[in-house]
């Protein structure tokens, strides 16, 4: 196996969040970030209840969402789709999309964008914030680790 195919195993318990812009109420905690061998980035993207970001759309860039708590509403395009704990998510390259968490709840996903086309350079610039008791103990439940949390 070359180098440059060789397997990456990455500890993410210590990730930390940032929001694209001061105030926003989605967070999004860098996971891995693209390099020279792979264009893509993943994230643990947190929607505070009721929370959506803004209506986005990236050129080249596929992004999916593997919703891991909560529930919410997707739109992309013209289309309208209730999420919860238990799916994915893929949104095509080009399409005009946003998620919104339920009033009730938190809303979490893994987030992957491939190519990352400079996605996690953008977050890598927003305000950094915590990740609270809750947010950390659901990481560390998708990371495998939930006795350490």
């Amino acid at each position: 196996m070359s180098a440059d195919h060789a397997p990456q195993l990455l500890d993410v318990a210590d990730a930390r969040a940032r929001v694209i812009s001061s105030g926003e109420r989605v967070k999004l905690a860098l996971l891995r970030g693209p390099d020279e061998v792979h264009d893509a980035s993943v994230f643990l993207e947190i929607w505070e209840p009721g929370a959506s970001q803004p209506l986005n759309s990236h050129p080249r860039s596929v992004e999916t969402f593997l919703f891991l708590k909560g529930e919410g509403v997707a739109y992309c395009d013209d289309v309208c789709l209730a999420v919860r704990a238990g799916q994915l998510l893929v949104l095509p390259a080009r399409s005009l999309h946003r998620i919104e968490s339920d009033p009730a709840s938190k809303l979490f996903a893994i987030t992957t964008m491939t190519p990352d086309d400079g996605f996690a350079a953008v977050v890598g610039r927003g305000e950094e914030v915590d990740l609270d008791d809750e947010e950390r103990s659901v990481l560390a439940q998708a990371a495998g680790s939930a006795d350490d949390a």
